[in-house]
């Protein structure tokens, strides 16, 4: 089965590299310095069980995804709009679509503006871009996805490609858990430029985590969302599993580049706005990475 990758980032670079060293026909879409060192060496790939080339299709063009019977959609929730424009003309009329993306809106996003089914999926892996054509991979890779006629195949796919896979009868919930783990770390480790591992050791830093996990889930009950397990275990597990991981704002940050903040504590004040639940925690966080982003 052909699997087209739009977004070739850390995180579609993991997940196409692992189908693609499985046996699958894969086509990484992504940016021409990433595209030309694939297509030079293939996908260095340096995970925990394994450092290999993995030969993998590239492109830089959207147009690549025709005759993909999935689609991983790895892109930036600030992209998502963008890319399913991009997509629409080439998508084959039985692709099946997964959304491998932060936030808990961009499956709803792209299902209006695609006017087709898209499967939302919960993404915990710790992975960077560690150069052109590199994926490096820090930790863990279960993906949580949504029920659907699709699901039980896609367990099997990523099954076989040593990706565990999850189905879940509650995927909103599951993706306000992941929104709460990146409201949590995500801006506190894109404003110090510090891993996990350590940053959960600063002083005050269980504090203002446990205020903003607390406002967070206030605003998904206000929403008529539940949130499965414990939070705050949930919250502690990710500095235990993922010590040395750099959140992806910080990645972006640190490249200069435009985050994904509107989407996690953004998203939970404008939310939190809507239903009258204050979020002051979540602001500050919100407005320290927002100045970040404007030097």
């Amino acid at each position: 089965m052909k699997t087209a990758v739009m977004g070739a980032g850390a995180v579609g670079c993991y997940y196409g590299g692992m189908l693609a060293r499985a046996g699958n026909e894969v086509v990484l879409i992504g940016r021409p310095q990433h595209v030309a060192a694939v297509r030079r060496d293939g996908l260095l790939m340096d995970t925990q069980s394994f450092k290999a080339h993995v030969p993998v299709q590239a492109s830089t063009e959207a147009s690549a995804i025709k005759g993909a019977k999935l689609v991983l959609c790895c892109v930036k929730s600030t992209d998502t709009a963008h890319v399913a424009a991009e997509m629409a003309p080439h998508l084959d009329a039985d692709a099946v679509i997964l959304t491998l993306q932060n936030g808990v809106d961009n499956a709803e996003r792209l299902q209006t503006l695609l006017q087709r089914e898209v499967i939302p999926a919960v993404v915990y892996v710790a992975t960077e871009m560690a150069g052109a054509g590199q994926v490096k991979h820090h930790g863990r890779g279960e993906l949580v996805i949504g029920a659907s006629a699709s699901s039980a195949e896609l367990v099997k796919l990523f099954a076989a490609a040593e990706v565990p896979v999850d189905i879940s009868a509650n995927i909103m919930g599951a993706l306000w858990a992941k929104l709460i783990l990146n409201c949590a770390y995500n801006a506190l480790s894109a404003i110090t430029q510090l891993p996990y591992g350590r940053l959960t050791q600063g002083e005050g830093v269980e504090e203002v985590m446990r205020a903003v996990v607390q406002e967070c889930l206030d605003v998904a009950q206000g929403a008529g969302v539940t949130v499965p397990g414990d939070m705050w275990e949930a919250v502690q597990k990710i500095a235990r599993t993922m010590p040395t991981q750099l959140s992806s704002t910080a990645q972006d940050l640190a490249r200069h580049k435009r985050s994904e903040i509107d989407h996690l504590n953004g998203y939970v004040i404008a939310k939190g706005q809507a239903l009258g639940i204050p979020t002051p925690a979540n602001r500050v966080l919100h407005t320290l990475v927002k100045l970040l982003e404007s030097r």
